[in-house]
């Protein structure tokens, strides 16, 4: 039944459906699995094995380990490879402090590069860096990869300056998982992957993050990294699995009746009953007490239970995006690369962008994505604290003011829902064409 108070969202957990919800109530009164399964007859599974293994299969790697956010899967990789402190790594700017985060902790230098049009890495402008790095230092030997809103980078183009250059290539796939570039697999192009899990990418625990590589020192050290990291506290899980509940029962359904769905939103991550996306500490480089650590068994468990549903998830995607491309076609818009995206958001440029996301949620009850509002995100991260000088990547800057994203996740209708006049997507495109 249509539900008027209830917005389309881009966020606030997109892909949670009601078995998801079903599985968080069984969870949250299982306190003995949270952490790990049951060791005795076998009751509950091992959730984390069998969650790492299937990413094995997937992604056909020898190594898959699983840690509770993409930071702490990124930092535990940093940690395996040993580098040196004050080791450059580089990475594109447009992306969100959860990337360069890890960089920092591990006492790294981040250096940024500028993006093209596309939202990834411009090879170019990463090869004239490279160069005038290696005339400063001894070497550069990291390179983070984003892939970014699920469009994959140029593979050929970066493995080959990666072996030119003798880099050492990350992947950073927290929004590409399923994603292909010339039919393999978006994950084992680098030495290491690192994907994430958080409330709204691809598959979703509210938390989550799993690292793979094929290179046994690699695998050995990550194994002992995700010992020494250990568990987070069981009040951080339940916070997690009580996530969706919330969202589910009580935020949604009256999120824009008199603004209460929001309120009650705010003050229960402000009592600390729900957790944040973005730690305050975060936004200033600094480390909150919860990473890096392992995934719990409860995390475990609504991860898998959303990877079993990922073709189902990205198929979704594509049709959306396809429905968009038709309706937007002669538009003012400028829409995104068709060729090997997943679309986990479907990124469109305007001049108005800003202006557009503001009328959309104020006139409409239409939450359109701000991924990303400056060169890092959130958009009150301190940039100085993230090494990062504007000016120093004037693209991503100009993509950061004219960027906006339309939802395609699982719970965006095609087709009217009871209750519903015309489609979620039909509704987002009607109001975008008043921008022509």
């Amino acid at each position: 039944m249509f539900n008027k108070f209830k917005p389309i969202s881009i966020s606030l957990s997109p892909n949670v459906e009601k078995d998801d919800v079903k599985l968080a109530l069984k969870i949250i009164f299982q306190p003995w699995k949270w952490k790990s399964p049951l060791t005795d007859s076998g009751q509950g599974g091992n959730a984390i094995k069998e969650l790492e293994d299937n990413f094995k299969k997937y992604l056909g790697v020898k190594y898959a380990f699983s840690f509770n956010s993409g930071r702490s899967a990124f930092y535990a990789i940093l940690r395996a490879l040993e580098l040196k402190k004050g080791t450059d790594v580089l990475l594109q700017a447009f992306t969100c402090n959860a990337v360069p985060n890890p960089i920092l902790w591990a006492n790294l230098n981040p250096v940024y590069i500028d993006c093209n049009d596309d939202f990834n890495i411009d090879t170019e402008k990463l090869s004239i860096r490279l160069a005038s790095l290696v005339q400063d230092k001894t070497k550069t030997s990291v390179l983070v990869l984003q892939h970014t809103f699920g469009l994959p980078a140029n593979m050929d183009e970066i493995m080959a300056l990666a072996r030119d250059k003798n880099l050492t290539v990350i992947e950073d796939c927290a929004h590409a998982l399923g994603a292909e570039f010339n039919a393999r697999k978006i994950g084992t192009f680098g030495k290491a992957a690192f994907f994430s899990f958080s409330r709204d990418k691809v598959i979703s625990s509210v938390y989550g993050g799993m690292v793979v590589t094929n290179y046994d020192e690699i695998g050995k050290k990550l194994e002992e990294l995700q010992k020494e990291f250990g568990m987070p506290s069981y009040y951080w899980i339940f916070q997690q699995v009580l996530h969706p509940i919330l969202l589910n029962f009580v935020i949604l359904p009256i999120y824009n009746f008199l603004d209460l769905g929001k309120i009650f939103l705010i003050l229960s991550q402000w009592l600390h009953i729900l957790s944040k996306a973005v730690h305050w500490k975060e936004k200033r480089g600094l480390k909150p007490d919860y990473f890096p650590k392992a995934l719990p068994n409860a995390l475990a468990l609504m991860a898998q239970n959303q990877f079993n549903k990922l073709e189902k998830f990205n198929k979704h995607r594509q049709e959306i995006s396809e429905f968009y491309y038709n309706k937007l076609k002669d538009t003012k818009f400028t829409l995104p690369t068709r060729e090997n995206n997943i679309f986990l958001r479907f990124a469109i440029k305007h001049p108005k962008a800003h202006e557009i996301i503001y009328e959309a949620w104020h006139k409409k009850n239409i939450l359109l994505g701000d991924w990303y509002t400056t060169p890092i995100a959130p958009d009150d991260t301190k940039l100085d604290q993230m090494h990062y000088k504007i000016g120093s990547c004037p693209n991503s800057e100009k993509l950061s003011r004219e960027t906006l994203n339309l939802p395609t996740h699982i719970n965006i209708s095609l087709q009217p829902r009871s209750g519903q006049a015309i489609s979620d997507a039909q509704r987002i495109v009607n109001f975008l064409k008043q921008w022509r």
